[in-house]
């Protein structure tokens, strides 16, 4: 981590905003380019007033689509404004529950699974203890500053990251990211 720092500089934290938005553009950005990413958020956003539910349940079916959203994302989304508008799901209960219970709050929703459920705790919840399992690009961030595990290795290299990085496996994440997006000549996300 040392050498990391050493040639990025400081960790930049990704902050983002909270609640549906935030999730909505977790899901949006699921094994996405940053640059693909970006430009269906651009477009969803203008067509949601900032990616609200009632503005994503007002695109209807077919709406999104036409925005690049792939069906199983649109039909993730939907269901989720749809708990948000009616009030089944509530993003403020997040705020009192330990990290494992909201995590597993977020993963009883549909399209979220354990690394999106981390990502949204991370970036839209502020927390600092988590670990995205799963996530390639923090292993191969860690092969980049001389780590040894192999791309086959993801789930060890996941398992020895939650104990060795603990209690600041979030730093320890967005440290790994900025060295990815160093490498790859961007600012971090």
């Amino acid at each position: 981590m040392a050498s990391i720092l050493e040639e990025t500089g400081p960790p930049r934290w990704r902050a983002r905003p909270s609640g549906f938005p935030g999730l909505a553009r977790i899901i949006v950005e699921q094994q996405l380019s940053v640059a693909s990413a970006n430009a269906i958020l651009a477009r969803v956003n203008e067509a949601t007033d900032d990616l609200s539910p009632e503005g994503f349940l007002v695109l209807g079916e077919e709406g999104p689509r036409a925005l690049g959203l792939s069906r199983p994302k649109i039909r993730y989304i939907r269901a989720l404004a749809e708990q948000v508008t009616s009030g089944t799901f509530d993003f403020s209960d997040l705020g009192t529950l330990p990290e494992d219970e909201a995590s597993a709050k977020l993963e009883a929703l549909l399209g979220v699974g354990r690394w999106t459920a981390a990502v949204y705790l991370l970036f839209c919840e502020g927390r600092r203890d988590l670990w995205p399992k799963g996530d390639v690009a923090l292993l191969a961030a860690h092969q980049m500053a001389g780590g040894s595990f192999g791309r086959a290795d993801l789930k060890t290299f996941d398992s020895w990251a939650e104990e060795a990085y603990a209690p600041h496996r979030g730093t320890a994440a967005h440290i790994l990211w900025g060295k990815i997006a160093f490498e790859r000549g961007r600012a971090p996300l």
